[in-house]
């Protein structure tokens, strides 16, 4: 029987992101993409399959679990993973901090028995229980062939780190004359058979208990000291032992991990400096900048730390008119002009994805939800129509999205991002200087970015640019495609004459367009370039409404409420605009509170130990504070991050606040008398950045270091050729072995090149000093797995 299913991706036991529901099918295409930051620690990253119902809960199919350690050896392929059975007892994360010691009773007589204490100290990381911190407790076993002992520590509440500090003994050989009634058979024990088990536990008060983990650890490890303490992370029931499971299928994915160890922002200091000098060097092919764009030409990730980067130092705008002059001087037809993958290109294209997000929510998102929501069929190649479908329907249902967007674009000016018109006016002057005869060639360079880069690539995937939580489905995403190709066709002021018509090769293609080939259409066109790419004045676009960031569904605790329980918190449908923040019972229902994002505090974490809930931040504002829970971790930062993208420049924000609550006539973090006690921890450092990007330098400067030391033998080529044209004059037989790098200057960018060494070799000793690479087996940096026994 057929399966409606969806996958779901979870850090550790902790679900962040599920696909949408692929109906009815055993070989389901769920192509969906999910970028994320990862904002804790975590074991395992793991892919669930499951099988939706339709009066019953979900039923898990399968899943794929790839330890975080094993990611890098994964990070970047596409490949088939078996699915292994979810089973509850294999369902565990976390670890447990765990003392053994053998000591020797002493008697009357002599030596009595061996004694074996086992202090359970420790855990940390355990599973969240119906999204709640659980209610853990410990059992220690002392297994071995003739013998079971059991023993149990107490019931930890609402913690996930719960502190145990329990000790248990168990008397493990006795001598015959010792006379204690033993609890087991044999007189002399072979204490190398025996093995401590420790098993974790929620307790279910009423309902079932949940297993949550367990680790062994055989005695041999006392065999040469008496004495051993250490981390072990939890293992599935029977430490992993599992029968040959039944063939579940398997799921195709592409997994891209990325790791870096940020160090001091001093560290930095050297090879930032060189980067932000690059839009002052000239050549601009010898800047450390564009060096980096040329080494990692074919690793597209590479551009964006390096935009980021600048951009938070207001040195974009210099570097990329540098780098646009150079690829104009190498452009010899004006309807070729920025149509390459060129560094250029690459970098505006992620300056627009990052300062364009809020215009895009703005012009695209009210329409494309339109479009989704409707599910209208907009397909006009004869070819394509289903039966009973009406091409003139169609036509028109395609015809009106189209209008709704080109309006939406050709009138929104007055939000375009200054710093993208700061960007397109400095392409339209170069481009006109590069070709002045050529009328068009002004405009074309403005719109071969802005509609062909930007706006069509965001209508042909909205999901990539936050503009829809999914993929669309078929149907969907080929009205998507139709639009977008009459998007690229307006917008590219080139095209927009009767003779261009000719570039579409399909004849639907040119009948519908044909209908767009007005005066009015183009006038419209070159109105809006104008204004987003000159000094002329921007008129009102009328585009005032409040742009919907963000929303979803939360857990909200009721405000002015003094007990505290379970009952006190609600679902509640949030939502965040460019002007307030609402919470509404369920999404499409009148709001129940409405904040001004302008009297909004403060948005900082909320102590876990303050209702035992994880994932949870406060909105501090004029009145009391609103304690909200996000279904995650992942969650819980973009709410952070999108509150304070809105409120971080308000007059009144806080310097500090009260990480937990105010209850029983006191602050439970600081212990102040008084609910109106000034906070006792720092707020989070609001960015002074008048783009509000929440850009961490030190990070994006590490991950450039991190892209030039795995590029270090095209590093060193560049450097062989800088050597071989400043020796050999005119043409060289070595070029064609460069081709691939810009070097106008050998001997300029021969001094950045050794800069540059000079700088990466500094950083690698900063990390040598610092990395722990034998980082002790059994700490809490490095965990013990499996049985643990002595090797030495």
């Amino acid at each position: 029987m057929d399966l409606c299913t969806f996958c779901t991706i979870s850090l550790d036991q902790e679900e962040v992101f599920r696909t949408k529901v692929f109906d009815k099918s055993l070989s389901p295409f769920y192509g969906e993409d999910f970028f994320f930051e990862i904002p804790r620690p975590f074991q395992y990253l793991s892919f669930y399959i499951y099988a939706k119902g339709s009066f019953q809960r979900d039923l898990p199919v399968g899943k794929v679990s790839i330890r975080k350690k094993d990611l890098y050896q994964h990070s970047g392929k596409e490949q088939w993973f078996s699915l292994q059975p979810v089973d509850p007892n294999s369902e565990v994360q976390g670890k447990v901090h765990l003392e053994m010691r053998l000591s020797e009773l002493i008697t009357d007589n002599g030596p009595g028995c061996q004694q074996l204490l086992v202090r359970i100290i420790e855990c940390q990381g355990l599973p969240l229980i119906s999204g709640q911190n659980c209610d853990p407790y410990a059992t220690v076993a002392l297994v071995g062939p003739s013998r079971s002992d059991h023993k149990k520590t107490k019931v930890k509440k609402k913690t996930s780190d719960p502190h145990f500090e329990e000790t248990f003994s168990f008397e493990v050989t006795r001598s015959s004359s010792y006379s204690k009634k033993s609890n087991f058979q044999v007189e002399e024990e072979d204490i190398e058979k025996l093995e401590i088990k420790v098993d974790l536990w929620n307790n279910g008060n009423l309902a079932q208990d949940v297993f949550l983990g367990e680790t062994r650890v055989s005695i041999k490890i006392l065999r040469n000291e008496n004495f051993h303490k250490a981390w072990y992370l939890l293992q599935p029931k029977g430490n992993g032992n599992k029968h040959k499971p039944d063939d579940l299928g398997s799921l195709r994915l592409k997994v891209n991990y990325v790791e870096d160890t940020v160090l001091p922002s001093s560290c930095y200091k050297p090879l930032c400096n060189l980067l932000l000098k690059s839009p002052d060097v000239k050549p601009i092919s010898a800047s450390a900048a564009h060096i980096l764009g040329d080494i990692c030409r074919e690793r597209y990730e590479a551009v964006l730390p390096l935009v980021r980067l600048l951009l938070h130092h207001n040195r974009l705008v210099p570097f990329l008119t540098a780098v646009a002059a150079l690829e104009l001087e190498n452009t010899q037809e004006a309807n070729t002009i920025f149509r390459g993958n060129s560094l250029a290109t690459r970098c505006i294209d992620d300056m627009m994805k990052i300062v364009g997000k809020s215009y895009l929510m703005g012009t695209l998102k009210p329409v494309l939800d339109e479009i989704f929501d409707s599910n209208k069929s907009c397909e006009i190649d004869p070819i394509k129509l289903k039966e009973g479908d009406n091409v003139d329907v169609n036509k028109e249902n395609l015809q009106n999205y189209v209008q709704k967007i080109f309006s939406s674009i050709t009138q929104s000016s007055a939000s375009c991002p200054t710093l993208m018109c700061d960007v397109f006016r400095s392409l339209r002057h170069m481009a006109s200087k590069r070709f002045p005869v050529d009328p068009h060639v002004q405009y074309s360079a403005v719109s071969s970015f802005v509609f062909l880069r930007f706006f069509a690539v965001a209508v042909l995937s909205p999901h990539s640019f936050q503009l829809r939580p999914h993929h669309p489905d078929p149907e969907i995403s080929r009205t998507l495609t139709l639009i977008s190709k009459t998007i690229q066709t307006l917008g590219s002021w080139g095209s927009l004459s009767k003779n261009k018509l000719s570039s579409f090769k399909e004849t639907f293609m040119y009948d519908f367009f044909k209908s767009f080939q007005e005066d009015k259409c183009i006038e419209k066109v070159k109105k809006f370039l104008d204004e987003i790419s000159s000094n002329v004045n921007k008129e009102s676009s009328g585009m005032e409404d409040a742009l919907i960031l963000k929303e979803g569904e939360v857990q909200k605790r009721a405000q002015g409420r003094k007990r505290i329980g379970k009952r006190n918190f609600k679902k509640r449908w949030l939502r965040v605009t460019n002007r307030e923040l609402s919470y509404h019972k369920h999404r499409g229902k009148e709001a129940l509170c409405i904040i001004d994002v302008k009297n909004i505090r403060a948005v900082e974490k909320l102590d876990e130990s303050a209702f035992n809930r994880k994932n949870m931040f406060q909105v501090v504002h004029a009145e009391k504070p609103l304690y909200v829970q996000a279904g995650n971790c992942v969650e819980a930062c973009e709410w952070m991050e999108v509150l304070s993208q809105f409120s971080r420049c308000n007059e009144r924000r806080l310097a500090n606040f009260h990480p937990s609550t105010y209850t029983g006539g006191a602050w439970q973090c600081c212990k102040g008398l008084s609910d109106r006690a000034p906070g006792c921890k720092p707020c989070t450092t609001p960015m002074l950045a008048n783009l509000q990007l929440d850009i961490d330098c030190d990070r994006e400067t590490e991950r450039i270091f991190s892209l030039l030391t795995c590029n270090d033998g095209k590093f060193q080529k560049m450097e062989d050729a800088c050597a071989s044209i400043a020796v050999y004059q005119g043409p060289q037989r070595e070029q064609d072995e460069y081709s691939k790098f810009t070097i106008q200057d050998p001997k300029e960018t021969f001094q950045t090149l050794k800069q540059l060494r000079n700088v990466m070799e500094e950083l690698q000793t900063q990390h040598d000093r610092r990395n722990d690479p034998t980082a002790k087996y059994g700490s809490l940096g490095n965990p013990i797995v499996g049985k643990s026994i002595q090797t030495g």
